[in-house]
């Protein structure tokens, strides 16, 4: 592929917590034709996901928080999502153990990585790894929430898995990477029985 794209000129339009750049760029079609193209960038860096699921009592921990882009395209804002964030240069096996206690407030164990994808790959360089993870009511080691100081106002929900999945059946959830992640658990799920 690096034969077919030239990279002829980048111009940061924005560099405040994420990058957002132009890039000029000469493509090589399947066809032979090349093409002058200008693409818009965000670049915030990767990201990583969990879902944590207690077995023993067949609950899900979930957040819902605003988001601002969807409140932006006509929706209510409100989004409930699988707990997640920036790897900011740690693995993202840190990062979910990180954010399950800033977000949730739980300790987690078992991690399982069951996908790495880019959920935005036409405009945003993040790629997120998701993972299923064990937890139980005894590891609760704080209140979750985020941090007030980072403009992060989370609500920790705890409910069964098929609530959630009921949700995600009747179309209640609009977070790629939370409906990603359900039927991933919903599959493991599956082939324990």
């Amino acid at each position: 592929m690096s034969k077919r794209v030239t990279i002829d000129g980048v111009e940061t339009l924005s560099h405040r917590w994420a990058n957002l750049r132009l890039y000029k760029i000469h493509y090589t079609r399947t066809d032979g034709l090349t093409q002058a193209l200008e693409r818009e960038v965000h670049d915030h860096g990767h990201g990583a996901c969990v879902l944590p699921y207690d077995a023993t009592r067949g609950t899900i921990l979930l957040v819902k928080q605003f988001r601002l882009p969807m409140f932006l395209s006509g929706e209510s804002g409100e989004l409930i999502e699988v707990c997640a964030g920036l790897l900011d240069g740690d693995p993202p096996e840190t990062c979910v153990q990180r954010e399950a206690i800033e977000e949730l407030g739980y300790r987690i164990d078992n991690l399982r990585q069951v996908a790495s994808t880019f959920m935005t790959p036409g405009g945003v360089t993040e790629r997120i790894t998701m993972f299923l993870a064990d937890y139980r009511a005894e590891w609760k080691v704080g209140s979750g929430g985020g941090h007030a100081a980072e403009g992060e106002d989370i609500e920790v929900l705890e409910m069964p898995f098929a609530e959630a999945w009921a949700m995600l059946q009747g179309g209640q959830l609009a977070d790629a990477k939370t409906v990603v992640s359900l039927m991933f658990l919903e599959r493991e799920l599956s082939s324990r029985s």
